[in-house]
């Protein structure tokens, strides 16, 4: 069966463990990275992980992009929003459909 994890600081992902995901703890970019790894290995489909973080362990996060056993998910930490989630999910459309269509018409 495969499971769910999700990777941040303690304060931004501690509520996640109350939904039955695996929580991993990180405060830095390495702890972060291993832990994507590791959770990788283990047989974790699903992987959130808090956009800060995401944003400096981009070329780990590249490594999965393209593979179907893994879906690397950034979220939002307690520090707010950086849109990497979104600009993620653009790229994912583009990518399968060929065009970016959540776009909306008036974005340039």
């Amino acid at each position: 069966m495969y499971k769910a994890a999700v990777i941040g600081d303690r304060q931004s992902v501690m509520g996640f463990k109350a939904l039955g995901l695996t929580v991993k703890f990180a405060d830095t970019p390495q702890q972060a990275a291993d832990e994507l790894h590791s959770l990788a290995k283990n047989g974790h489909a699903v992987i959130y992980i808090t956009e800060q973080l995401a944003a400096s362990i981009s070329a780990d996060i590249a490594e999965y992009l393209d593979t179907p056993e893994v879906a690397v998910i950034p979220i939002p930490s307690k520090d707010g929003v950086l849109g990497i989630g979104d600009r993620e999910l653009h790229s994912a459309v583009e990518r399968a459909v060929g065009a970016d269509i959540l776009r909306s018409p008036d974005e340039n």
